[in-house]
């Protein structure tokens, strides 16, 4: 079994419409949308919830108002205005570091356990796919993606799949290093500008940093042909594979505003582009 995480370095590059393309195109996978701030590989792939979790990350401040004598102390304490005025907690404030509990004289406060987020598993018309929901201002999205990852591979190994395609968040932060540590490979979408060039480059050295091998393909690459010239001077100088350079496409922004993947339009450049490139990977 093979994980093929697909990602960039920045949003908007068109990486969810290539996973979107490559789970039509593989057969025997489960997909994952990693992107838990965000997600959207949903959009196209349309699926039926039928496995619904909480996911429990990080604490919260819960006051007992019968302890409480309103001392001021926790409000006083907290750098992060955890607690307002009223001696209520302030659950977007909060950030759960329990200092306001050691600190109350009465014992009238603990922490608790918070819900932050969801994460499911569903049935679409290409397969399983695991996603997630993180809660308004919650953080741990690493961990959250970690948990739908490890989802992902105990049902792809029970049900015999040959491939994991991983839809990654854009960025090199936390959420990006828990969607492609472990992967065998990790595929870049860019596009033809100077940002894309410089952030695909960032994410290209996170992949080298943690030894995993990283190919790169070029969205929308005959929109500035310059531009991609030193995008492919960059993969030679640094040996980063070029498996593919995609076309502008109107067919694309067609399949996004009808909630398809473009594979299903069979006269579309870009689908055809997009499936030479999932022969290259695959093999």
């Amino acid at each position: 079994m093979k994980q093929i995480t697909v990602i960039s370095g920045k949003g908007g590059t068109g990486k969810t419409v290539i996973s979107g393309a490559f789970a039509a195109l593989a057969e025997k996978k489960v997909m994952v949308d990693c992107d838990v701030d965000a997600a959207d590989l949903h959009l196209l792939l349309h699926p039926e919830i039928k496995e619904r979790h909480e996911f429990k990350g990080g604490q919260l401040s819960v006051i007992d108002e019968v302890k409480c004598d309103k001392c001021g102390k926790c409000a006083a304490a907290c750098r992060f205005g955890g607690i307002s005025p009223v001696f209520k907690v302030e659950v977007f404030s909060c950030q759960g570091c329990g200092l306001c509990s050691r600190i109350c004289p009465r014992g009238a406060i603990r922490m608790k356990e918070k819900i932050a987020g969801e994460w499911f598993v569903s049935d679409t018309a290409y397969g399983v796919l695991v996603h997630a929901r993180l809660g308004i201002a919650e953080d741990n999205s690493g961990r959250l993606v970690s948990r739908i990852r490890q989802a992902a591979e105990k049902i792809a190994a029970a049900g015999g799949a040959d491939y994991i395609i991983i839809d990654g968040p854009p960025g090199i932060g936390c959420p990006v290093i828990a969607s492609l540590a472990g992967t065998d490979l990790i595929l870049v979408v860019t596009e033809p500008t100077l940002s894309g060039l410089h952030d695909a480059a960032r994410v290209i050295e996170l992949a080298a940093h943690f030894k995993i091998p990283a190919a790169l393909v070029v969205n929308k690459y005959d929109l500035n042909p310059g531009v991609t010239e030193k995008i492919e001077a960059f993969c030679l100088a640094r040996n980063i594979p070029l498996t593919g350079k995609v076309p502008f496409d109107k067919t694309v922004v067609r399949a996004v505003v009808e909630g398809k993947v473009v594979t299903e339009y069979p006269g579309s450049p870009a689908a055809g582009e997009i499936r030479k490139i999932w022969d290259l990977l695959k093999d």
